[in-house]
């Protein structure tokens, strides 16, 4: 994977399930993933690093659950967020988006959820292209 060119059009052709994250590349300790997004997520934390997100297409909220507040961040094609560490937050998108995140490597894309995993999710750290 190190040193190969990606192309993310190409990556995100090659399959169809939702909430089910790609690596596209990696930088230092970083997985570059790619993922396509419908429906909604469960809501997690990752208490030891941010998250970042980057709408390629389509449309993403996520829900933000902090100090007994809950807010929501409306995203766009190309809008970029950052999910702090440690802070709950439950993606979710009614009409689907392709979505780009960089987290550390091993980074499970459930974070510390620890209910019953629905079926349309996939809890991993990232599968290859």
């Amino acid at each position: 994977m190190a040193n190969a060119p990606a192309n993310i059009d190409a990556v995100l052709a090659s399959f169809q399930q939702r909430w089910s994250p790609r690596i596209l590349t990696q930088v230092n300790d970083y997985d570059v993933r790619v993922a396509k997004v419908e429906g909604t997520f469960v809501w997690h934390s990752h208490p030891d690093t941010d998250e970042l997100f980057v709408v390629l297409d389509g449309r993403l909220d996520i829900r933000l659950r902090q100090d007994g507040t809950e807010s929501v961040v409306h995203l766009a094609r190309h809008d970029v967020f950052v999910v702090p560490r440690g802070v709950e937050h439950r993606p979710e998108s009614p009409d689907g988006a392709s979505i780009l995140l960089l987290e550390p490597t091993g980074t499970l894309s459930t974070g510390d959820y620890d209910g019953e995993v629905p079926d349309h999710i996939t809890s991993t750290t990232g599968l290859p292209t």
